[in-house]
């Protein structure tokens, strides 16, 4: 759909409420094109006054006419009269005779795209072209469902015709499990009586509870008495079982999960009744439902994990505190802050429904385990974040969040300690590499001599050996030290 967008904004000659209406259309171009068997396109007009397609749909149950894709292409000579004369006369413009296209005769019908506008702004404008072309090739004896997908198809174009359709009122929703004409398809009349069920329709009926013919019988009635009543039932299901509404909900009974949609249908705005889609989404919503048991007990585990690590950080605190040993005290303060880091990416991880974290808030949090160190007696270090590091995987969230607390902090400590000083951490990043350099304005590192202490080892291990990543310490002497950390993002993203 990006292409539409783009394309209407190249010519310039659409409003952003033209645009959207257009999405909305070309959003059910597949729907068109499966009730009429025919190739949709949608054509807009450029600032040349020709005309380029925008968007284009194929009938999934009959042969399409255009086996390559014409988006972005001009309107071809033989169809360019009748677009223009129904872009121009606002009437719906259909071929005289075949049209043949690549050897193979064709069927012609140019809609105009009428938007409403609201009251106060006047009539429908035409802002662009549908046209349905229809393969002559196959032409068969028609069914009674090809007649009524057919007779469905007519009205929508005439509602496209008269800017009755798309509805804007409707509410967008996710297109997975969305019910297409295939899946099933009922027509209504305006007192919502069933004029006629298709096979798939009917089955997904039988599959709830319902042994009867469709056909003739109030849908509402029907739905009314396959919900058991002590099951709460969502309060759109009257508007679309009446077909009163655009609107689309789901209605179960049985173990099984129909998906229905409606349509109303419009004469010059008077209602003349509905289409209503369905579609057997049970499997869906058994998966669906799944994928939230699971992600409600991975963010349960990351909770447990986060309480049972500050447990761990709170006994290392208490230990700390009755310790006589200055270095051991030193020792289990800097295991509590590790700890802590880690507790941090779990929180974060334990909020969400993502396996992927905001690593600039975890490392603005994983920042305030460094306030204690930098609060220490003679100490009084600032600690600054430029840059932005993005959003990471989880698994490597936590060897991150680890390794630059563990850097900052020896930077606060071994760097900074007993003078004031600034430590700056600056995120650089691509579409290929992470680049993260801490640089302090303490005394520094001799060059070439690197710490061999724990805190050295660990870091060199969760960036090396867990990221792949490389690390360097460049000290200036007197005046700071540096700390690079690259990490290859087309790795890391895997």
């Amino acid at each position: 759909m990006s292409t539409l967008s783009d394309l209407a904004q190249a010519q310039g000659l659409l409003t952003d409420a033209d645009v959207e209406w257009l999405h909305r259309l070309a959003g059910d171009g597949q729907l068109l094109a499966d009730l009429a068997s025919a190739d949709i396109v949608v054509w807009i007009q450029t600032d040349d006054g020709s005309f380029v397609a925008v968007a284009h749909a194929r009938p999934s149950g009959a042969a399409t006419l255009f086996y390559r894709d014409i988006v972005g292409e001009r309107v071809r000579p033989q169809w360019r009269t009748q677009v223009q004369g129904a872009f121009d006369s606002a009437e719906i413009v259909d071929s005289s005779s075949p049209d043949w296209f690549e050897e193979t005769p064709t069927r012609v019908r140019a809609v105009p795209i009428a938007r409403q506008r609201r009251k106060e702004d006047g009539a429908a404008t035409v802002i662009g072209v549908v046209t349905r072309h229809t393969n002559l090739g196959e032409a068969r004896t028609p069914s009674r469902q090809q007649i009524t997908f057919e007779e469905c198809a007519n009205d929508l174009f005439r509602m496209i015709a008269d800017g009755s359709f798309p509805d804007l009122a409707a509410p967008t929703s996710p297109r997975r499990g969305a019910p297409r004409a295939s899946d099933g398809l009922i027509r209504i009349d305006v007192d919502g009586i069933t004029t006629f069920a298709s096979p798939n329709a009917l089955s997904a009926f039988n599959r709830m509870g319902f042994d009867d013919e469709l056909e003739g019988e109030s849908l509402a009635e029907v739905t009314t008495r396959l919900v058991p009543p002590s099951r709460q039932v969502d309060e759109s299901l009257p508007v679309v079982v009446t077909g009163r509404a655009p609107w689309r909900t789901d209605i179960e009974a049985r173990g099984v999960t129909v998906s229905l949609r409606a349509i109303p249908l419009k004469d010059h705005g008077n209602r003349i009744g509905a289409i209503v889609l369905c579609r057997d989404v049970s499997e869906l919503r058994h998966q669906e439902q799944e994928l939230i048991t699971k992600d409600a007990t991975i963010r349960e585990i990351h909770h447990r994990v986060k309480n049972n690590l500050q447990t761990v950080a709170s006994l290392l605190r208490i230990q700390a505190r009755r310790t006589h040993s200055e270095e051991a005290r030193d020792a289990l303060a800097q295991a509590m802050r590790r700890v802590d880091a880690i507790a941090v990416v779990h929180d974060t991880l334990a909020q969400g429904l993502t396996q992927k974290v905001d690593f600039d808030e975890v490392f603005q949090r994983a920042l305030k385990l460094v306030a204690e160190v930098a609060s220490a007696p003679n100490t009084r270090a600032k600690v600054r974040s430029t840059g932005r590091f993005g959003v990471l995987p989880s698994e490597y969230a936590t060897p991150l969040a680890l390794a630059l607390t563990e850097v900052v902090t020896n930077a606060v400590e071994h760097g900074l300690a007993g003078q004031e000083g600034l430590v700056t951490v600056d995120a650089v990043r691509t579409e290929e590499n992470l680049r993260v350099t801490v640089s302090d304005t303490g005394r520094g590192l001799p060059e070439g001599r690197i710490g061999q202490g724990l805190g050295t080892q660990i870091i060199r291990t969760l960036i090396q050996g867990e990221l792949s990543g490389t690390i360097e310490w460049h000290g200036r002497e007197g005046e700071g030290t540096d700390v690079i950390i690259d990490i290859p993002l087309r790795w890391l993203m895997k």
